[in-house]
């Protein structure tokens, strides 16, 4: 999985204001859509604030009500799509209640390569965070301070305020596999009636460090990702998980 994925069920990314009313949270989607965009369009390094704004519809200063900076903007996508996989991963497995334990793993692996197909942004931002480009902190709200009390700098409208958001956002502060892990583990032992112990905890980790490396692999070998690398992935996956599972 590309640069890694991160998970916690609902996990909050530390926007400067949280969106209250309905306009501001549907101008917040339209921000973390645009990004997703443009990051496949110009990739990370010459993505900007300022151009995900215009691409959004939205002044420059609805950008810096929700975010510091870019780096912070990024990791909100990353955190909302561990979301959304999550959703996909759980709708499969319900719709398919009678499911054993390689094909809900098959249903784990495959909605993940799926969103990394189709996703915008997914390719290069899916859970976790590119590295920080030298001097990338400093990209922060032009011309303002955190006490700065204009509207479109402070985001007063519609938002309550949770942090400056500078420098990045929580999900940064944690290793993005394990997240992935502690999601995946839950999702799996509830569908399959297994107890989340520390023991399946730990061999979901090592599955989704080792398929992380794998699937990064095989889009390096084709964009649409290499069959073959993708079924070893699968066949890994179900030798080492599917007894734990069973």
């Amino acid at each position: 999985m590309d640069p890694v994925p991160q998970t916690r069920p609902q996990t909050a990314p530390a926007l400067r204001r949280a969106p209250v009313q309905q306009r501001s949270a549907e101008r917040l989607a339209r921000i973390l859509d645009a990004c997703a965009v443009l990051l496949d369009e110009t990739g990370y390094e010459r993505l900007s604030t300022r151009a995900v704004a215009v691409r959004a519809g939205v002044p420059i200063g609805s950008v810096y009500r929700f975010f510091g900076n870019k780096r912070a903007m990024v990791a909100a996508l990353a955190l909302r799509n561990l979301d959304r996989y999550a959703e996909r991963v759980s709708e499969r497995l319900a719709a398919t209640p009678l499911l054993d334990a390689h094909g809900a793993i098959d249903g784990v692996l495959d909605e993940f390569i799926a969103m990394k197909r189709t996703v915008p942004g997914f390719a290069l931002v899916d859970f976790g965070v590119p590295a920080a480009l030298p001097g990338e902190a400093s990209d922060s709200t032009p011309g303002s301070t955190p006490g700065n009390t204009s509207d479109e700098a402070s985001g007063t409208e519609g938002d309550t305020a949770i942090g400056d958001g500078e420098g990045g956002s929580r999900g940064e502060a944690e290793d993005p596999n394990r997240l992935v892990a502690e999601r995946i583990c839950a999702l799996l032992a509830t569908h399959l009636g297994r107890p989340a112990d520390e023991e399946l905890h730990r061999k979901v980790l090592v599955g989704v460090e080792t398929a992380d490396a794998l699937v990064r692999l095989a889009f390096r070998a084709d964009p649409a990702g290499d069959p073959a690398l993708v079924d070893e992935t699968r066949l890994l996956l179900h030798a080492y998980l599917g007894p734990s599972f069973s």
